[in-house]
């Protein structure tokens, strides 16, 4: 089946759950920023976590469909359209040969994630199909889409399908709201920062740059400050990693972050929080509450069995 790019969009480019176990050579983990979206959306149309879904960033593209598909996307609102015409999120759609899936508006959020029964054909790197536009590599020729790709998806299969919502799927307190804070846990330098710069962290309100991408979240705020100056080893990295730099303006690291840094770490966004993130624009706030990591663990164990239940869900 193929999928022509009528428009590119923004910054469309396909991922998955990342490159991983090859970070100790320098290679970037990537993969989606929004887990729970990408995989809900794979999750209505029947296919496997791991399977690509075309991350769409804040202007969506328009996609002709030259053979008859099942969809699904999930995220933010984009203003998906078929052929004019407003579509639904978070559940199956079909959509007939010949028709143009579009996006318009951003509503809310930044990231949508689409998926397509049956999964986009694209061919392994390093076994991730995740882009990494600034290495080249990955997705579709290693970049965003562009106008006139033509785009190809794997056979597709009979299996369940329906309408989901986040909300069904996973508890009150892995979701939170929009606005809320996002939880951290201590990080490994937390303890060389100064006590009025943890009681800043805990309760000042930060705002995401316009330097801000899927690298690293740059932020706009009351200074960091160390208890004295301090020279870190550099060390591997994670997703969600607040890293603070001699200005002291603190830096998270997100999906296309580089493996090894060397800045202190004040705190760590816990996992079940890095979509709500995802979510957030340049311009928006950011507030952050300081949980221990026994609560970060009981979080993402709880969005680990709601993830399997629905695995189940869709095999039943």
């Amino acid at each position: 089946m193929s999928i022509e790019v009528i428009k590119p969009g923004a910054l469309s480019t396909f991922q998955d759950l990342g490159r991983v176990g090859h970070q100790h050579l320098g290679i970037p983990v990537n993969g989606v920023m929004d887990e729970r979206a990408h995989r809900l959306a794979n999750a209505l149309v029947g296919n496997a976590p791991t399977v690509p879904t075309l991350e769409i960033t804040l202007m969506g593209p328009t996609l002709r469909f030259h053979e008859k598909a099942t969809i699904a996307f999930c995220g933010g609102n984009l203003d998906c359209q078929l052929d004019g015409q407003p579509l639904f999120s978070d559940c199956a759609l079909e959509v007939p040969a010949g028709c143009d899936i579009s996006f318009g508006t951003r509503y809310a959020g930044l990231r949508t994630y689409f998926a397509v029964r049956g999964g986009f054909s694209i061919e392994p790197v390093m076994g991730s199909a995740s882009t990494f536009a600034r290495g080249g590599y990955g997705g579709h020729a290693g970049r965003p889409l562009k106008k006139g790709d033509m785009l190809f998806t794997q056979e597709s299969f009979t299996c369940r399908s329906a309408s989901l919502s986040l909300e069904t799927v996973f508890a009150e307190d892995v979701l939170l709201s929009h606005d809320a804070p996002i939880r951290i846990t201590p990080g490994r330098e937390w303890r060389y920062f100064t006590a009025n710069a943890r009681r800043t962290l805990e309760h000042e309100t930060y705002q995401i740059t316009a330097q801000s991408d899927r690298m690293g979240y740059r932020l706009q705020g009351p200074v960091l400050s160390l208890v004295a100056r301090r020279e870190v080893v550099s060390e591997a990295v994670g997703f969600g990693a607040i890293q603070v730099p001699a200005d002291g303006r603190p830096i998270i690291l997100m999906a296309d972050r580089q493996t090894t840094g060397g800045y202190p770490k004040i705190a760590h966004v816990c996992a079940v929080d890095l979509p709500r993130l995802a979510q957030r624009i340049p311009g928006d706030d950011v507030r952050f509450e300081l949980v221990d990591l026994a609560e970060a663990q009981r979080l993402f164990l709880s969005q680990e069995r709601s993830f399997a239940q629905l695995a189940h869900w869709c095999r039943a």
